[in-house]
C-alpha cells in the first residue's frame, strides 16, 4: 500500500481535492480534523497544553481554541511550540489510521506536511497549487477574516514555489484548468504506482 501525502497552501483547494480522492473510493486522513479531535482526545496533548498555555485553555475537555489562536498567532515562538506538542500525536495517529488501512494506497491530507517532518514517512507527496490572489480571495471568504490576517497565515507557511518544488505531483487549482480530470489522471498514475 503506497501512502501519499497532500498538501497545499492556505486556500490553495486541498480539502476539495481530498473530497475528489474520497469520491474515488480512496482513505483519505485528514490531519487538521484529527489534531482537533486528539485536543478533546489525547490526555497527554491536553496536560502539554495546560501546562504550556494555562489551564484555562480548556473548558471541561474542549479547547477554547480562540483563546490559544490568540495566543499563538502573534507569537512565532508559542506557534512553535504549539506545533511541536501537536504534531507528534497527531503523526502517530496518522500511522495507526494508515496500519489500519486497506487499499492500494491512503492519502494523508495536511497543510504542514513538510513543516511537521511528516512527509518523510510517506512515498509520493500530492501539492496543491493555486495563484496567491486566488488563495487569498478563497480563505477570506472561507474563514471571514481579513487580507492582513489570511497574509500573515501565509507567510507562516513555507512558500508555495519551494512547497510545489518538493511535491512529487501538482494538481493546478487556478480556475483555468479542470480540476476533476486532473485528480482522476493522478488516480490512475498513483494506482499504477501502487501494482508495481
Amino acid at each position: 500500500m503506497l501512502r501519499i501525502g497532500l498538501t497545499g497552501g492556505i486556500g490553495s483547494g486541498k480539502s476539495t481535492v481530498a473530497r475528489i480522492f474520497r469520491l474515488l473510493g480512496v482513505p483519505v486522513y485528514d490531519a487538521d480534523g484529527a489534531t482537533k479531535r486528539l485536543y478533546a482526545t489525547h490526555a497527554g496533548l491536553q496536560a502539554a497544553l495546560k501546562e504550556h498555555f494555562g489551564a484555562d485553555i480548556y473548558i471541561g475537555q474542549e479547547l477554547d481554541r480562540a483563546k490559544l489562536a490568540a495566543l499563538v498567532f502573534g507569537d512565532p515562538e508559542k506557534l512553535a511550540l504549539l506545533n511541536s506538542l501537536a504534531h507528534p500525536p497527531t503523526i502517530a495517529d496518522a500511522e495507526a489510521w494508515m496500519a489500519r488501512q486497506r487499499a492500494p494506497y491512503v492519502i494523508k491530507e495536511a497543510a504542514l506536511l513538510f513543516e511537521s517532518g511528516s512527509a518523510a514517512g510517506l512515498d509520493h507527496i500530492i501539492g496543491v497549487s493555486a495563484p496567491q490572489h486566488i488563495r487569498l480571495q478563497r480563505a477570506m471568504q472561507r474563514d471571514g477574516a481579513t487580507r492582513e490576517a489570511i497574509q500573515d497565515r501565509m507567510r507562516r507557511q513555507i512558500d508555495e514555489g519551494i512547497k510545489m518544488r518538493l511535491c512529487d505531483f501538482v494538481v493546478h487549482n487556478d480556475e483555468q484548468q479542470f480540476l476533476i480530470p486532473q485528480v482522476i489522471a493522478l488516480h490512475q498514475r498513483i494506482l499504477q504506482l501502487a501494482a508495481r
